[in-house]
């Protein structure tokens, strides 16, 4: 035994220090970094490339005409079934377009979104570009969340699994490109809980910034409230063994905790709506339900804002409503239970769908990972179990957060520091990246092989599952290319204003079906739904063209 390693021993340190944990010589720490960037930046440049290419989805519009009102006029008079930090993320990137918008007090949301884009003189590509960026660097930043919960549950080789998982998710990378609350919500989340996992070891500084995560969770989308209760249960698990010996000094710790994190998650939800009006100023809108029983006795003792509770008032009465849905060709009235986990089947790379189960059994089969399956799997399983209750099936973005949470979890893996699970990994981790390249720049209607990829999702899926009124401009483009001059006739399910992208076309519905002659253009969402009229002109019509599988070509003769 040398004498250097003789001292090591006493002061405690590792006789060799390459062999100590978590770390790499200098050539492995730079190739780490340099996989952790590549990741990131391939995951950017899809995001952007796919942000300036398409029109407005269905939500983006009402999103960003309210954030401009935020900034400019300081109201919060418009979308209050949302709270308003994901719509205040969205405002500081307009606060670089300046958009023009002259205030209506008759106006509703979406007359709000259309007069911004399209009616105010500004350029609708720049203004909805400025909007997406601040989703797509928050996109990013939570990646780092993901690469670093991962790396503290199974090192290195761990959180380049879960990055790599998140970076090349079509859905994460879809909807991150879009200025819409999901991935936001969803994030904030995460981060949370993250957060909540690293107070294992040192509750001060770690415990109050999960308390602000989860409330930009919830200031941010209200389907995150079922989280709060099992968010709190985390923060008393994560400080229970730090709390002393006995258990009145343990309880009295865990109690602190979870007091500690609900007040700075409330504080963080008030604020944001005093960001946008620090007078509050807010009259309940008339089309508000009531809403009766447990639920509005709840609502009513909630210490949120007034605007706040109102807006889980409106959400409310949207579950009461019967909505359309369309799974595997059935075009059906009101949901399914199993609609998300099947639409996750569809639209989830098959390398992920077996990474993600192989974590879940890794994190509860490996004694010391064991700990960690309350916040990873627990938590996302709640939030996927309410979401299957709800009544809109309309797309796995209502289920954004397993891509997030499993992503951590597959890291559990490499873990168990086996060879076939490290060669395993890699093989499914480049199925994964084959999968996600093929589908650029179509990440919206994705889905995996399995299922005949995006080209063949409509034949399956609607709404923002494949076709969210994001391919109009496309769509022009596409008919000045190969159709120039021909008459066009037009059903088209989004937001977008055709004629805005130089579309000249009529709705077939409002005419004689014998006066359909030419070009039949058809939201693919408005194929699954189709009925009557225009069932019977897709009948007599031949499909000729797909733009960004989402809109379908038809020639009438």
């Amino acid at each position: 035994m040398t004498t250097l390693r003789v001292v090591r021993q006493y002061a405690g340190l590792p006789a060799n220090t390459e062999s100590r944990p978590g770390r790499l010589p200098a050539p492995g720490r730079r190739l780490f970094v340099l996989a952790v960037v590549a990741l990131l930046v391939q995951m950017a440049v899809a995001m952007v490339t796919t942000a300036v290419r398409q029109t407005p989805t269905i939500d983006e519009p009402v999103y960003a005409g309210t954030a401009t009102v935020y900034v400019q006029q300081h109201s919060l008079r418009f979308n209050p079934e949302h709270p308003p930090l994901g719509k205040l993320i969205i405002g500081s990137g307009l606060l670089f377009a300046q958009p023009h918008l002259e205030p209506d007090s008759k106006a509703d949301q979406t007359d709000l979104g259309r007069r911004l884009l399209y009616e105010s003189g500004n350029d609708p590509w720049r203004v909805m570009l400025w909007a997406r960026l601040p989703v797509i660097a928050l996109t990013l930043l939570f990646g780092l969340v993901v690469l670093a919960f991962g790396r503290e549950l199974a090192g290195r080789a761990g959180g380049l699994t879960a990055l790599a998982l998140y970076a090349l998710s079509p859905d994460v990378i879809a909807h991150g490109s879009l200025a819409t609350l999901d991935v936001p919500a969803c994030g904030f989340l995460l981060t949370s809980v993250w957060l909540l996992w690293r107070a294992r070891r040192r509750p001060l500084p770690a415990l109050p910034l999960a308390g602000a995560a989860l409330g930009a969770a919830v200031a941010t989308k209200m389907s995150m409230l079922p989280a709060v209760p099992v968010v709190l249960l985390l923060a008393a698990v994560s400080v229970w063994r730090t709390g002393g010996p006995g258990m009145p000094a343990k309880a009295r710790r865990a109690l602190a905790a979870v007091s500690g994190v609900a007040l700075v998650a409330l504080v963080t939800v008030w604020i944001t709506y005093l960001v946008v009006d620090p007078r509050l100023r807010w009259t309940t809108p008339g089309n508000v339900p009531d809403v009766h029983g447990l639920r509005g006795f709840l609502i009513d003792r909630l210490p949120f804002p007034q605007p706040y509770r109102d807006g889980m008032r409106i959400q409310f009465g949207f579950e009461n409503h019967t909505w359309d849905g369309f799974l595997f060709g059935r075009h059906y009235t009101g949901s399914l239970w199993y609609y998300l986990p099947a639409a996750l089947l569809v639209k989830t790379p098959l390398g992920a769908l077996a990474l993600w189960s192989a974590g879940a059994v890794a994190v509860v089969a490996t004694p010391r990972l064991r700990s960690a399956a309350p916040y990873l799997l627990v938590l996302p399983a709640l939030l996927l179990a309410t979401a299957m209750n709800g009544s809109r099936d309309l797309g796995v973005r209502y289920a954004l957060f397993m891509p997030l949470f499993l992503a951590v979890a597959a890291s559990a893996v490499v873990a168990t520091r086996r060879r076939w699970a490290y060669a395993g990994t890699a093989v499914l981790l480049l199925f994964v990246a084959v999968s996600s390249l093929r589908t650029f720049p179509y990440y919206l209607p994705y889905s995996n092989e399995a299922f005949g990829g995006p080209a063949k999702t409509h034949l399956r899926l609607h709404d923002s599952n494949v076709d969210w009124g994001q391919d109009l401009g496309r769509l022009a483009d596409r008919l000045d290319e190969r159709y120039p001059g021909e008459r066009v006739w037009l059903v088209y399910k989004g937001a977008g204003v055709p004629s805005a992208y130089g579309i000249e076309a009529a709705d077939p519905r409002e005419v004689p079906p014998g006066e359909v002659h030419g070009l039949l253009v058809v939201s693919d969402s408005s194929i699954a739904k189709a009925e009557g009229r225009l069932a019977a002109l897709l009948d007599g019509s031949r499909p000729v063209d797909d733009v960004g599988h989402s809109i379908t070509i038809f020639r009438r003769p």
